[in-house]
């Protein structure tokens, strides 16, 4: 991977189970697009789990989410063994929603219902419950139906009022 995966977010995350507050004009949230250059979904996969990862050892709280349940049975199966020595401690988000002890969940269409540092959002569209988190990080690899869809999310972010970073990765991310 050509660039550091970065899961800091210069907002303070309290971990209270209240809300994140709202800016005038939309969610005052963060997002990081990581574009990879080759058309993988293994790849998309990979980095989505190293930012898991990531997000884990700096002690947050992630929700891995998409709507494909079996592309997130894949992640999951992943999860255990993209990277040798690696420990990510992860479960489906329970059906009430509420997060358990482990700081990734994964959930295909169990709506959030408690506060995360950071959404991974492998889905489509937009995750449904932005003002649950202040981090929303959105992976596209080149596949021509990912990339339209990327951008159709970061022209919405950009409504919503807030301007997405983009990092290029190289290689399997």
């Amino acid at each position: 991977m050509a660039e550091n995966v970065d899961t800091s977010s210069s907002a303070d995350s309290s971990g209270d189970g209240s809300s994140p507050p709202a800016a005038s004009g939309g969610w005052p949230g963060r997002v990081d697009f990581y574009i990879l250059d080759q058309d993988s979904a293994a790849g998309r996969l990979k980095l989505a789990c190293k930012l898991a990862e990531k997000a884990y050892l700096a002690a947050q709280t992630a929700l891995v989410w998409h709507t494909d349940p079996e592309e997130l049975r894949a992640f999951d199966e992943m999860l255990w063994t993209f990277n040798d020595g690696s420990f990510v401690p992860h479960e489906p988000l329970p059906a009430n929603g509420l997060l358990s002890e482990s700081p990734v969940q994964l959930s295909s269409g169990v709506a959030l219902s408690a506060n995360v540092d950071i959404i991974i959002n492998l889905a489509p569209d937009l995750p449904p419950f932005l003002p649950r988190t202040r981090r929303v990080a959105e992976i596209i690899d080149g596949d021509d139906l990912r990339r339209r869809a990327g951008r159709a999310r970061f022209k919405a972010y950009r409504e919503l009022g807030v301007q997405p970073a983009s990092h290029n990765i190289r290689g399997d991310g």
